[in-house]
């Protein structure tokens, strides 16, 4: 049985964790869950599932946590602090993590399991795109095992050949199509972008997801970090990763081969498939996720992307290519534009140009990728400048 660590147990990706687990009683044990500040939740989940730790980032959170368990004589040992997400994720009965935390606030966690060898299911894009050449130089320097949980790049894991070593030539790839289904403004009057809504920016037609990476999937800023996400974790440079408007959701994505084939990875739209896949990995296991029917399916549609609808694309393209601090100060300057954008603070079209303006001053500065104190520096200062832009 394995012990399995949940980094964002009360969010949409640990939801469907736990849920497959659930089906698997007899293979998964849980040993941790971690949260932010969903106390309510995070107490259901330990009197449900009966974990040794249970850790809430903020302190306060943690303190309401032991308050409301008082009474439970097999409440869990809470930990409260930034430091206790690392601490869980390094445990020595834990053998898989899930990486579910949103944003660069992920990284130091997914980091700790790296480093203690640990089979980690990446669902934290933000972790590759801040901390790529540190993330996976620890990987292989401790015999840890990163393995996709967005349903993009887990459909292109499936499709590259099982003996895939980094060298997409070499297995005879000519290129990565990265599928993105456009969001709830795909077909939206350009004109009247600049009047949308958080809540209607967060109705994505397809997927259930929080309110920050629907944001993202609405500007396609997710489809930029996941081309960053994808050059990182398939050795790929940009121009070998092709973006492509597919609305139905249901070919999650493809891989074309020199031959002239082009392999693809289709399935209903739902985070449990790629959650399966990964927790069992090289074997298959029952996720709840009904089969596709290809009879009552829509049909296939595939469109080429408009650059005016979604511009922070072709700022994630930029940022790639530039490399070195510019995906870190992309990340950053995103975290803080979708969250003023989520609090009416700027406008939806808003977005872009503030994280243009921050890429532009301080993409270039020059910097050692595997120095985490000098990301960790780079990421506070694109912040401070992308927060003053709105002052």
């Amino acid at each position: 049985m394995k012990g399995l660590c949940i980094l964002g147990s009360t969010g949409s990706i640990g939801l469907s964790t736990l849920d497959v687990v659930a089906r698997h009683p007899d293979q998964y044990r849980i040993v941790a869950l971690t949260a932010h500040r969903d106390v309510e939740r995070m107490a259901a989940q330990c009197q449900r599932y009966r974990p040794d730790f249970a850790v809430m980032a903020d302190e306060e959170a943690a303190r309401r946590l032991r308050e409301k368990l008082s009474d439970d004589a097999k409440a869990p040992e809470i930990l409260g602090g930034e430091e206790a997400l690392a601490q869980v994720a390094a445990l020595e009965s834990v053998e898989v993590v899930m990486a579910a935390i949103v944003g660069a606030a992920g990284l130091l966690p997914i980091l700790a399991a790296a480093r203690a060898g640990k089979r980690i299911l990446l669902a934290n894009k933000e972790a590759l795109v801040v901390a790529g050449a540190l993330l996976l130089s620890e990987v292989e320097k401790n015999g840890a095992q990163l393995l996709p949980i967005d349903s993009e790049h887990n459909a292109i894991f499936q499709c590259l050949p099982a003996d895939f070593q980094g060298d997409l030539g070499a297995v005879g790839v000519a290129r990565i199509l990265l599928t993105a289904s456009g969001g709830p403004f795909l077909d939206y009057p350009l004109e009247q972008l600049s009047q949308v809504t958080p809540d209607q920016a967060c109705a994505h037609p397809n997927w259930d997801m929080g309110r920050k990476i629907s944001v993202d999937s609405a500007t396609m800023m997710n489809k930029g970090l996941e081309l960053i996400e994808a050059c990182w974790l398939f050795s790929a440079k940009p121009e070998q990763i092709q973006i492509l408007i597919h609305p139905q959701s249901i070919v999650h994505s493809l891989v074309q081969y020199q031959d002239g084939s082009v392999l693809a990875q289709l399935g209903n739209p739902d985070m449990r498939t790629p959650i399966a896949h990964a927790l069992a990995w090289p074997h298959r296991i029952v996720s709840g996720v009904p089969p596709l029917d290809l009879f009552s399916a829509d049909p296939l549609v595939f469109r080429p992307v408009e650059p005016d609808r979604f511009p922070c694309l072709e700022l994630a393209y930029r940022a790639a290519e530039m490399g070195g601090a510019a995906p870190v100060v992309l990340n950053a300057a995103n975290e803080v534009a979708v969250a003023a954008f989520l609090s009416e603070q700027i406008r939806f079209t808003e977005i872009p140009v503030l994280v243009n303006r921050t890429l532009e001053k301080l993409g270039s500065a020059e910097i050692a990728e595997d120095d985490l104190d000098a990301l960790l520096a780079i990421d506070q200062q694109a912040r401070a400048f992308a927060k003053q832009l709105m002052v």
